[in-house]
């Protein structure tokens, strides 16, 4: 199936694809600070600027989407029909170096949690997944991180 956008116009339209203060982002910060979590935003001095960061429990939380990166099993990570080996290079890149940052913070000494958007699509699932990671959070040696993320 062929593009119905001109190239231009579908620059555009890429071009207003946030990086930061997403939808689901900032949905899940709501819900953590009604729950009583203070956070500090985009950790700048930390690799891949982490979306939430925790530093008085050295946690992180990354708000992935769905789509951009790769989440297994999920009905919005589809795959476009046009030009579909740009886009399978780039979702493999997006995934690549998700990876090396949550390597390299957890050298650093961090706890890396990663919460996708499909579990931010609702309310209820909004709470739930708030409540979950605070706890994970406030409670260190009840769970690892690495059962939140890939």
């Amino acid at each position: 199936m062929t593009d119905f956008l001109t190239p231009a116009e579908r620059s555009e339209r890429m071009s207003r694809i946030k990086g930061k203060d997403t939808r689901p982002e900032v949905t899940l910060r709501k819900a953590l600070h009604r729950l009583g979590m203070r956070y500090r935003l985009h950790g700048s001095g930390l690799p891949g600027k982490p979306d939430i960061v925790f530093p008085r429990h050295k946690a992180i939380v990354f708000v992935h989407g769905c789509f951009w990166h790769r989440h297994p099993g999920c009905s919005i990570a589809t795959t476009p029909k046009s030009n579909t080996d740009f886009w399978l290079n780039k979702f493999q890149n997006n995934v690549a170096r998700d990876i090396k940052v949550e390597q390299e913070l957890e050298l650093l000494g961090w706890r890396v949690f990663v919460v996708w958007e499909c579990n931010l699509s609702s309310s209820t699932k909004t709470k739930s997944t708030a409540e979950h990671i605070a706890k994970l959070i406030k409670n260190p040696n009840e769970n690892t991180p690495s059962t939140q993320s890939r």
